[in-house]
């Protein structure tokens, strides 16, 4: 019986490696683009939700950084998948790494998730479904994330780009 406890906890710890070695991978990455770009930026790597998370700070209000965000972070999903891609030349295995530019993710998950609770409540006053707008598969995970928060269904609909989310009233 303590061997699978062992087992589980060896698991985690070997994810949790295998996520630090992503996270070290895309900064290595990301560092090169930056000099490459001549951008000044801090790289902060973390693990987050069972996946690696990269940030790129900048000290200077992040300016120069808004370029690689791009009109509604298009250059920053751009990136990510660049990113992905490298981790994956690297190790062989898909990765599920975040990454966020000048804080524009954090600042739009906390939008996303006030949206999602708005409809949540008006799902719940109103009884009927409420739909969204079309959003990438991230602000949809974060409007689900914060309906299921409100105790409340969420479904996706639809078919790329014009993907939404409907909130079920309960």
């Amino acid at each position: 019986m303590t061997e699978g406890i062992t087992s589980t906890a060896s698991e985690g710890g070997d994810t949790l490696t295998r996520l630090e070695q992503e996270g070290e991978i895309a900064a290595d990455y990301l560092e090169g683009l930056l000099d490459i770009a001549d951008l000044d930026g801090d790289i902060d790597m973390d693990v987050e939700a069972d996946r690696a998370s990269v940030s790129i700070i900048s000290d200077s209000g992040g300016r120069d950084l808004n370029k690689l965000v791009g009109r509604e972070g298009e250059v920053l999903e751009a990136l990510q998948e660049l990113t992905r891609l490298a981790v994956h030349r690297e190790t062989g295995d898909r990765s599920r790494l975040m990454l966020d530019i000048a804080g524009y993710r954090a600042q739009k998950r906390a939008e996303l998730s006030e949206l999602g609770a708005k409809a949540a409540a008006e799902a719940k006053s109103s009884g009927e479904p409420v739909k969204l707008k079309p959003m990438t598969p991230f602000e949809r995970k974060v409007v689900h994330d914060a309906v299921k928060s409100a105790g409340l269904r969420s479904e996706s609909e639809g078919e790329e780009p014009q993907r939404f989310v409907v909130v079920l009233p309960a």
